[in-house]
This record gives structure tokens, sequence and C-alpha cells, in this order.
């Protein structure tokens, strides 16, 4: 298929909850497709679905080369105690800020032939799993940082050449 343009924060489809995938047809092959074609491009850990434009829950993620994709994810379970880790967001280019994410978490989901996929792990897996299912329920990283940390980040945001 294609690599997909990314939607910049400001777009109204990064705020909006995604919508479930009730049926596994072409266009929701093609979507997958997309989303692995656009994630694997160098810097990128996760693409959610939202982030090309549609507002169907599914993300793609590529982490230390291992590349896949995950239909109607939901994170169920967290553990660990939350702590403030690097993070940047394609939608929020340039910027990176410690954001509050749990060392290990789970996801599960379906893929292309309906069969459940469970995806867990600590580290960047477990940040990447967070990260995406916060842009299919609309909202962005920034929402993460605490009150000061945001407030320098939205700053950014106003300055930035792309805003």
């Amino acid at each position: 298929m294609s690599v997909r343009p990314i939607r910049l924060f400001g777009d109204p489809v990064l705020r909006a909850p995604s919508a479930p995938i009730e049926e596994i047809d072409d266009g929701v092959r093609a979507l997958v497709q997309d989303l692995l074609d656009t994630v694997e491009l160098p810097g990128r850990a996760g693409v959610a679905a939202p982030q090309i434009g549609v507002g169907l829950r599914a993300f793609s993620y590529n982490i230390d080369g291992d590349i896949g994709y995950v239909i109607n994810p939901v994170l169920v379970e967290t553990r660990g105690e939350p702590q403030a880790v690097g993070e940047g967001c394609l939608s929020v280019p340039g910027l990176w800020h410690d954001a509050i994410r749990y060392p290990w978490a789970k996801v599960v989901g379906i893929d292309l032939d309906g069969r459940e996929i469970v995806l867990e792990g600590e580290g960047l897996l477990a940040q990447a799993l967070q990260h995406e299912t916060d842009h299919l329920d609309g909202m962005l990283y920034l929402s993460r940082l605490p009150a000061d940390t945001r407030r320098e980040a939205m700053r950014q945001v106003r300055e930035s050449d792309w805003f």
C-alpha cells in the first residue's frame, strides 16, 4: 500500500476517541498495511490509525526490529511504579519530554484473521503500548506531562514552524 503522512497536533482526528473495528474487510486490510508501511521508517516505534487520519482502533509497532500491528487493542494491565521516561511523538515533531508511564504493560486485541493477539513487555515496548492506546483514546502524550512541563511543551508547540 503506502506510507501515509502523519497528522500533526491540532488535527481534530487526534483528539477524538477511535471507533472499534466491527468487520475485517478490504478497507481494514489496506489500513493495516498502511500502518505497517508507515511505521517501518527509521526512528518510529509506533503509529496509531488516527495519526494517519483514520479514526479506527488499530496501531502498528516497530520495537527493536519487531514490526507488527493490533486491531481493537485494549490496555488490560500495567505493572510497576509509574515513572518519568523520555518520550516524543510523530504528531508533535521536535519535542521530547519525560512522560509518566508504567514500566510494564499488556495489550490484547486481534489480527486480520480475528485471532487474539497479546502483546506484553517492559521498557520501550511497554511505553509504546501505552502511547499508542492513548492515541486511540484521543489523548496525546502531552497530557501525560507534569503541569509545568506541559506548559513549556505547549510554548514549544506554539513557537514551532509546523504549528
